[in-house]
């Protein structure tokens, strides 16, 4: 057998928008299908049988969609929206969220707690650094973000953070590189463009998915 060229990258699935009708990486988008009874349900996992329509992980898109029944339109009959669809959105993301970080720190890969966190930044272990949405301003500029685009979120609360690492709150932690980083940070990209805070206007470590 012999060596040849590395294989190219397989090409990244990609499915269009309902609202902007723009076509975008799966990676980038949330998956809805119609269930019993044609009610609409979100499946930020995208494993749910059926077809799947999505919608921009935009908290305006989402909205949107459900003000002007885009997902009918997408479905091709009248479905039910279920109130507070977009809020099931966010809720399920920031629950994705807090199980990849807590297998992370299962497998090692995420620590918490401000000193620790610090040692990695210094000897440039953190992937990703994380903060508390709610915690101190003032503490949290005291450690430097990493390099790099997604390299930084502040999307989750002390709490839900601390439900990662089996404690109450944590304001500091990091992901190591490696796969578990790459998938926690997908889902963190999506949450940060649905999460609504009251303080920042849905914005809070946004960045572009890409």
């Amino acid at each position: 057998m012999t060596r040849g060229k590395p294989r190219p990258a397989p090409e990244e699935t990609e499915r269009k928008c309902l609202v902007t009708c723009e076509v975008s990486p799966k990676r980038g988008l949330i998956r809805f299908v119609v269930g019993p009874g044609d009610i609409v349900y979100p499946d930020v996992a995208g494993k749910l049988p059926g077809r799947g329509m999505y919608v921009s992980s935009e908290r305006e898109a989402l909205e949107t969609a459900v003000a002007k029944r885009l997902f009918s339109r997408g479905a091709k009959r009248q479905v039910s929206v279920p109130e507070g669809l977009v809020d099931q959105v966010e809720e399920q993301l920031a629950q994705r969220c807090v199980n990849r970080l807590g297998l992370a720190r299962k497998a090692g890969k995420a620590i918490a707690g401000f000193e620790k966190v610090k040692d990695w930044l210094e000897k440039d272990q953190c992937r990703i650094l994380l903060q508390a949405s709610d915690g101190s301003e003032r503490g949290k500029s005291k450690l430097f973000r990493p390099g790099g685009r997604g390299s930084f979120f502040d999307i989750l609360t002390a709490d839900e953070l601390g439900l990662s690492f089996g404690r109450e709150r944590v304001i500091h932690a990091a992901l190591a590189a490696g796969r578990l980083a790459e998938d926690f940070r997908d889902d963190a990209v999506r949450l940060s463009g649905v999460r609504k805070t009251e303080d920042q206007g849905g914005d809070a470590g946004k960045v572009k998915k890409t």
